[in-house]
């Protein structure tokens, strides 16, 4: 979708939104296959809309929102490990993407090993070496050696994704595919490519095979797995058919989040099947798209949206342990508290 066609959506849309687990919403490795795991980890509510504009509905259990100021409040606790999350993330013609590369490092303070998860459509316009060196590196290139990064639609307007195969080398997982997984502080994480024409995601599919073969090799209680384009969100792009078979074949092995970016907005789902159907043996998505890019209106309010939040440049932090783990959206350095947090066990 163009920006032009954004901007006039947004000229026309009453911005609605609307968060399970234990939730509190304020106002407004070894590496296991390729790619290179983090430096210590050992390789292989209620709802709100605000704009910040946020929407909530009620979660299975809340909390009080925290007193603390946000440092506090996101501080890891003996036991937790740190993990960041974003897409959709720098433009020359913007300075969002110094906003969050700023959030980013605070939240990393103290955690030299934590990973960050990078979502896709990390260099715009066109995931061009000139995009990544004059838009990404500025702002997000002090991440490079823990940058754990997937495949968004707008690398391959650079023909094979290649800039961002050559910026982000190994850690980019297999040249031309863009998959691999690593473990993590007792977390097994998976980075998938969404763009399906490219590389498929059917089941017959090399990525898909891969991918069950993998969850198969390594079961763990807790597995978190990502890429771009979101199986189910309420923004203009909405919810994408195409990685369906990805969900199941998670589902099956008893996943418990994703995290994608695409729509430039942040949402969280309640636990669900591939087909939209609640269950607490589903899985919880995180749409991220708040690294910078200019926002998106939301155009619905799907079922099972628990947190919906827009006009936000904003890291997702979580907080992970052997067992479940915390979620904090965190915006501007001078913000009270996180815009949404929560916390859950692992199914």
């Amino acid at each position: 979708m163009t920006r032009a066609t954004v901007v006039a959506l947004a000229a026309s849309l009453v911005i609605a939104g609307c968060s399970a687990g234990t939730s509190s919403t304020p106002p407004a490795s070894s590496a296991t296959s390729a790619g290179p795991s983090p430096s210590s980890p050992s390789s292989s509510s209620s709802t709100t809309t605000t704009t910040a504009t946020s929407t909530d509905t009620p979660t299975a259990t809340s909390t009080a929102s925290p007193t603390s100021a946000a440092d506090r409040s996101t501080r890891p606790q003996p036991g937790e490990a740190v993990l960041l999350a974003v897409g959709d993330i720098a433009r020359c013609d913007g300075r969002g993407d110094e906003r969050t590369a700023a959030i980013a490092a605070r939240l990393l303070k103290g955690s030299p090993s934590a990973p960050v998860l990078a979502m896709g459509d990390l260099a715009y316009p066109n995931g061009s070496a000139r995009d990544f060196a004059q838009c990404y590196r500025p702002s997000w290139g002090r991440f490079d050696g823990r940058m754990r990064p997937a495949l968004g639609n707008h690398e391959y307007n650079t023909t094979g994704a290649k800039a961002y195969f050559d910026y982000f080398g190994k850690a980019a997982g297999p040249r031309g595919k863009g998959w691999y997984s690593f473990d993590y502080a007792g977390w097994h994480v998976v980075a998938l490519n969404s763009n399906c024409a490219a590389v498929g995601c059917g089941p017959s599919s090399a990525q898909v095979r891969w991918l069950a073969a993998d969850l198969v090799k390594h079961r763990s209680r807790c597995t978190l797995a990502y890429w771009h384009h979101p199986r189910f969100s309420s923004g203009p792009h909405g919810s994408s058919r195409d990685v369906t078979t990805l969900w199941t074949t998670l589902e099956k092995a008893g996943a418990d989040v994703v995290l994608n970016g695409h729509d430039h907005d942040y949402e969280r789902f309640a636990p669900q099947t591939a087909d939209g159907r609640a269950s607490a043996r589903g899985i919880r998505e995180f749409v991220v798209g708040t690294g910078g890019a200019e926002s998106y209106p939301f155009i619905s309010r799907l079922a099972h949206s628990q947190k919906q939040l827009t006009g936000v440049d904003a890291v997702l932090q979580l907080r992970l342990t052997k067992t479940g783990y915390r979620w904090a959206l965190v915006g501007s350095a001078g913000a009270a508290k996180p815009l949404d947090a929560g916390s859950t066990s692992c199914s």
